[in-house]
């Protein structure tokens, strides 16, 4: 019973439009066509992160290279929603030590919309598909209500 909410939970999440929009983006990366017939959840598993898997993972570790590619795109996400939502072009900047702590920044004209520390990102993912998608659109609502307090610095 419980796996048949899981689906039907998955569907409704995969319907949102900040997942729209990252499963948009990461099949745009795939130019030679091979995630061509993988679903949109299993497009996105990597982006899953349970809880018991995060157990597994050691505390202190340095990133591997995918998880870094992951948050790259998640944030390119956020910013593609961002300019879908509020019509203003939103550049995503990450900067990472190679221990696995760094920051993200996504700008708007002169106008820095989100600013997130990042650490431990070795153990970085989400839950499940429903708490990837309130993550992003989370991000997008609140980088689009900064943009319409502060239209002018945004519209710079």
């Amino acid at each position: 019973m419980s796996d048949t909410l899981d689906v039907s939970a998955d569907e409704t999440a995969l319907a949102t439009p900040f997942l729209a929009t990252l499963v948009r983006l990461m099949r745009a990366e795939d130019s030679y066509g091979s995630w061509e017939k993988r679903s949109d959840a299993h497009l996105l598993k990597d982006f899953i992160l349970t809880k018991e898997q995060r157990r597994e993972i050691p505390i202190i570790g340095d990133p591997d290279p995918d998880v870094l590619w992951r948050i790259e795109k998640f944030y390119a996400a956020v910013g593609l929603a961002i300019e879908e939502k509020a019509g203003h072009i939103a550049s995503p900047m990450m900067k990472m030590s190679h221990e696995g702590f760094g920051r993200v920044i996504l700008t708007v004209g002169r106008l820095v919309v989100l600013s997130k520390s990042l650490r431990d990102v070795h153990r970085w993912g989400q839950e499940n598909l429903t708490k990837l998608a309130e993550a992003g659109t989370k991000a997008v609502d609140e980088a689009c209500e900064m943009i319409a307090k502060f239209p002018e610095v945004a519209d710079w």
